[in-house]
Protein backbone atom coordinates (compact mmCIF):
# COMPACT_ATOMS: atom_id res chain seq x y z
CA UNK A 1 0.00 0.00 0.00
CA UNK A 2 1.49 3.33 -1.02
CA UNK A 3 1.95 6.18 1.44
CA UNK A 4 -0.69 8.28 -0.34
CA UNK A 5 -3.29 5.53 0.06
CA UNK A 6 -2.47 5.20 3.76
CA UNK A 7 -2.95 8.93 4.29
CA UNK A 8 -6.19 8.95 2.30
CA UNK A 9 -7.70 5.96 4.11
CA UNK A 10 -6.76 7.26 7.55
CA UNK A 11 -8.31 10.64 6.73
CA UNK A 12 -11.50 9.03 5.42
CA UNK A 13 -11.93 6.68 8.39
CA UNK A 14 -11.32 9.49 10.87
CA UNK A 15 -13.91 11.69 9.16
CA UNK A 16 -16.47 8.87 9.01
CA UNK A 17 -15.96 7.96 12.68
CA UNK A 18 -16.48 11.55 13.78
CA UNK A 19 -19.56 12.06 11.56
CA UNK A 20 -21.07 8.99 13.21
CA UNK A 21 -20.79 10.64 16.64
CA UNK A 22 -23.92 12.80 17.14
CA UNK A 23 -22.60 14.10 20.45
CA UNK A 24 -19.79 15.77 18.53
CA UNK A 25 -21.46 16.66 15.24
CA UNK A 26 -24.64 18.32 16.52
CA UNK A 27 -23.06 20.78 18.99
CA UNK A 28 -20.21 21.60 16.58
CA UNK A 29 -22.62 22.57 13.82
CA UNK A 30 -25.56 23.86 15.88
CA UNK A 31 -23.91 26.24 18.37
CA UNK A 32 -22.36 28.76 15.94
CA UNK A 33 -25.40 28.54 13.65
CA UNK A 34 -27.95 29.17 16.40
CA UNK A 35 -25.88 31.92 17.97
CA UNK A 36 -25.45 33.73 14.66
CA UNK A 37 -29.10 33.40 13.70
CA UNK A 38 -30.19 34.77 17.06
CA UNK A 39 -27.62 37.51 17.65
CA UNK A 40 -26.48 38.25 14.11
CA UNK A 41 -29.78 38.03 12.24
CA UNK A 42 -32.77 38.47 14.56
CA UNK A 43 -31.25 41.04 16.93
CA UNK A 44 -29.05 42.87 14.44
CA UNK A 45 -29.03 43.94 10.81
CA UNK A 46 -26.70 45.61 8.36
CA UNK A 47 -23.11 46.12 9.44
CA UNK A 48 -23.66 44.34 12.77
CA UNK A 49 -24.73 41.17 10.94
CA UNK A 50 -21.63 41.39 8.75
CA UNK A 51 -19.37 41.95 11.75
CA UNK A 52 -20.86 39.01 13.66
CA UNK A 53 -20.63 36.78 10.62
CA UNK A 54 -16.85 36.94 10.90
CA UNK A 55 -16.66 36.62 14.68
CA UNK A 56 -19.15 33.75 14.91
CA UNK A 57 -17.40 32.00 12.01
CA UNK A 58 -14.17 32.22 14.03
CA UNK A 59 -16.02 30.83 17.03
CA UNK A 60 -17.44 28.03 14.87
CA UNK A 61 -14.14 26.79 13.45
CA UNK A 62 -12.43 26.73 16.86
CA UNK A 63 -14.65 24.07 18.41
CA UNK A 64 -14.25 21.13 15.99
CA UNK A 65 -10.49 21.59 15.85
CA UNK A 66 -10.05 21.65 19.63
CA UNK A 67 -12.60 18.97 20.48
CA UNK A 68 -11.66 16.50 17.73
CA UNK A 69 -8.00 16.50 18.65
CA UNK A 70 -8.42 16.65 22.43
CA UNK A 71 -11.20 14.11 22.88
CA UNK A 72 -10.22 11.52 20.28
CA UNK A 73 -6.50 11.56 21.07
CA UNK A 74 -7.15 11.37 24.82
CA UNK A 75 -9.52 8.45 24.16
CA UNK A 76 -7.01 6.73 21.86
CA UNK A 77 -4.35 7.10 24.56
CA UNK A 78 -6.61 5.71 27.26
CA UNK A 79 -7.60 2.65 25.20
CA UNK A 80 -4.13 1.94 23.81
CA UNK A 81 -5.00 2.82 20.22
CA UNK A 82 -2.42 5.58 20.01
CA UNK A 83 0.33 3.21 21.16
CA UNK A 84 -0.80 0.64 18.60
CA UNK A 85 -0.81 3.22 15.81
CA UNK A 86 2.66 4.42 16.75
CA UNK A 87 3.97 0.85 16.67
CA UNK A 88 2.34 0.12 13.32
CA UNK A 89 3.97 0.91 9.96
CA UNK A 90 1.51 3.77 9.46
CA UNK A 91 3.24 7.17 9.51
CA UNK A 92 2.34 9.20 12.58
CA UNK A 93 1.75 12.12 10.24
CA UNK A 94 -1.17 10.28 8.66
CA UNK A 95 -2.88 10.02 12.05
CA UNK A 96 -2.46 13.72 12.81
CA UNK A 97 -3.22 14.92 9.28
CA UNK A 98 -6.45 12.89 9.29
CA UNK A 99 -7.68 14.75 12.35
CA UNK A 100 -6.69 18.08 10.84
CA UNK A 101 -8.60 17.25 7.65
CA UNK A 102 -11.65 16.33 9.72
CA UNK A 103 -11.42 19.67 11.52
CA UNK A 104 -11.11 21.48 8.18
CA UNK A 105 -14.15 19.68 6.76
CA UNK A 106 -16.22 20.69 9.77
CA UNK A 107 -14.87 24.23 9.53
CA UNK A 108 -15.84 24.42 5.87
CA UNK A 109 -19.36 23.15 6.57
CA UNK A 110 -19.78 25.74 9.33
CA UNK A 111 -18.39 28.52 7.11
CA UNK A 112 -20.71 27.65 4.22
CA UNK A 113 -23.70 27.41 6.58
CA UNK A 114 -23.05 30.79 8.22
CA UNK A 115 -22.29 32.47 4.90
CA UNK A 116 -25.53 31.13 3.43
CA UNK A 117 -27.55 32.36 6.42
CA UNK A 118 -25.85 35.76 6.19
CA UNK A 119 -26.76 36.15 2.53
CA UNK A 120 -30.27 34.72 2.67
CA UNK A 121 -31.52 36.05 6.02
CA UNK A 122 -29.33 39.06 6.86
CA UNK A 123 -28.72 40.38 3.34
CA UNK A 124 -24.97 40.52 3.93
CA UNK A 125 -23.24 41.63 0.73
CA UNK A 126 -19.50 41.30 0.21
CA UNK A 127 -17.22 41.26 -2.80
CA UNK A 128 -16.33 37.86 -4.23
CA UNK A 129 -12.71 38.42 -3.19
CA UNK A 130 -13.81 39.11 0.39
CA UNK A 131 -15.80 35.89 0.59
CA UNK A 132 -12.82 33.90 -0.73
CA UNK A 133 -10.34 35.63 1.57
CA UNK A 134 -12.56 34.98 4.59
CA UNK A 135 -12.76 31.27 3.74
CA UNK A 136 -8.97 31.05 3.42
CA UNK A 137 -8.35 32.99 6.63
CA UNK A 138 -10.80 30.84 8.60
CA UNK A 139 -9.51 27.53 7.26
CA UNK A 140 -5.87 28.43 7.90
CA UNK A 141 -6.92 29.74 11.29
CA UNK A 142 -7.95 26.29 12.48
CA UNK A 143 -4.30 25.28 12.94
CA UNK A 144 -3.55 26.92 16.32
CA UNK A 145 -6.77 25.52 17.79
CA UNK A 146 -5.98 22.06 16.45
CA UNK A 147 -2.61 22.35 18.21
CA UNK A 148 -4.32 23.35 21.45
CA UNK A 149 -6.54 20.29 21.15
CA UNK A 150 -3.53 18.12 20.36
CA UNK A 151 -1.67 19.31 23.47
CA UNK A 152 -4.72 18.69 25.66
CA UNK A 153 -5.28 15.26 24.11
CA UNK A 154 -1.68 14.28 24.80
CA UNK A 155 -1.68 15.46 28.41
CA UNK A 156 -5.20 14.88 29.77
CA UNK A 157 -7.23 11.77 30.49
CA UNK A 158 -10.17 10.91 28.29
CA UNK A 159 -12.55 11.91 31.09
CA UNK A 160 -10.90 15.26 31.79
CA UNK A 161 -10.35 16.36 28.17
CA UNK A 162 -13.94 17.44 27.28
CA UNK A 163 -14.35 19.52 30.42
CA UNK A 164 -11.00 21.24 30.08
CA UNK A 165 -11.65 22.04 26.42
CA UNK A 166 -14.94 23.70 27.37
CA UNK A 167 -13.25 25.63 30.16
CA UNK A 168 -10.76 26.99 27.64
CA UNK A 169 -12.88 27.23 24.48
CA UNK A 170 -15.84 29.26 25.75
CA UNK A 171 -13.94 31.85 27.84
CA UNK A 172 -11.40 32.28 25.03
CA UNK A 173 -14.18 33.01 22.56
CA UNK A 174 -15.83 35.52 24.89
CA UNK A 175 -12.59 37.27 25.87
CA UNK A 176 -11.56 37.53 22.21
CA UNK A 177 -14.68 39.48 21.32
CA UNK A 178 -16.28 36.70 19.29
CA UNK A 179 -19.68 36.85 21.01
CA UNK A 180 -19.94 40.62 21.25
CA UNK A 181 -17.71 43.42 20.00
CA UNK A 182 -14.42 43.60 21.87
CA UNK A 183 -15.01 47.32 22.53
CA UNK A 184 -17.91 46.42 24.84
CA UNK A 185 -15.58 44.59 27.22
CA UNK A 186 -13.85 46.37 30.12
CA UNK A 187 -10.57 48.05 29.16
CA UNK A 188 -8.45 45.54 31.05
CA UNK A 189 -10.07 42.64 29.17
CA UNK A 190 -9.56 44.42 25.86
CA UNK A 191 -5.83 44.57 26.55
CA UNK A 192 -5.80 40.94 27.76
CA UNK A 193 -7.46 39.79 24.53
CA UNK A 194 -4.11 40.09 22.77
CA UNK A 195 -2.90 36.86 24.37
CA UNK A 196 -5.53 34.78 22.54
CA UNK A 197 -4.96 33.48 19.00
CA UNK A 198 -8.72 33.72 18.46
CA UNK A 199 -8.55 37.50 18.89
CA UNK A 200 -5.88 37.89 16.22
CA UNK A 201 -7.69 35.51 13.86
CA UNK A 202 -10.92 37.48 14.22
CA UNK A 203 -9.11 40.78 13.67
CA UNK A 204 -7.53 39.44 10.49
CA UNK A 205 -10.96 38.31 9.29
CA UNK A 206 -12.52 41.64 10.24
CA UNK A 207 -9.76 43.48 8.38
CA UNK A 208 -10.95 41.71 5.20
CA UNK A 209 -14.28 43.54 5.57
CA UNK A 210 -12.70 46.74 6.98
CA UNK A 211 -14.35 46.36 10.42
CA UNK A 212 -11.31 45.58 12.59
CA UNK A 213 -9.88 47.77 15.36
CA UNK A 214 -7.38 49.34 13.01
CA UNK A 215 -4.13 47.72 14.17
CA UNK A 216 -1.57 46.72 11.54
CA UNK A 217 -2.26 43.47 9.70
CA UNK A 218 1.38 42.39 10.03
CA UNK A 219 1.13 42.66 13.83
CA UNK A 220 -1.83 40.28 14.04
CA UNK A 221 -0.18 37.91 11.57
CA UNK A 222 3.09 37.97 13.50
CA UNK A 223 1.45 37.27 16.84
CA UNK A 224 -0.78 34.55 15.38
CA UNK A 225 2.21 32.85 13.74
CA UNK A 226 4.23 33.19 16.95
CA UNK A 227 1.48 31.64 19.09
CA UNK A 228 1.01 28.85 16.55
CA UNK A 229 4.75 28.14 16.57
CA UNK A 230 4.79 28.07 20.37
CA UNK A 231 1.84 25.69 20.43
CA UNK A 232 3.59 23.50 17.86
CA UNK A 233 6.71 23.33 20.03
CA UNK A 234 4.61 22.41 23.07
CA UNK A 235 2.86 19.69 21.05
CA UNK A 236 6.22 18.22 20.01
CA UNK A 237 7.36 18.28 23.66
CA UNK A 238 4.13 16.53 24.74
CA UNK A 239 4.68 13.84 22.09
CA UNK A 240 8.24 13.27 23.25
CA UNK A 241 6.99 12.74 26.80
CA UNK A 242 4.98 9.75 25.56
CA UNK A 243 8.09 7.91 24.43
Amino acid sequence: MTTAIVYRKEAWYDLVSVWRTPGFVLPALAFPTIFYVFFGVFLNTGSASTYMLVTYACFGIMGPAMFNFAMTIASDRAHGWLTLKRLSPMPLGAYLLAKLITALVFALVIIITLFSIAVLLADVQLLATQWVLLVLVLLLGTLPFALIGLILGLTLSDKAAPGVVNLLYLPMAFLSGLWLPITLLPQVLQHASWIWPSYHLSQIGLKVIAMDQGHALWLHLLLLIASTSLLGALAVFAFKRLT
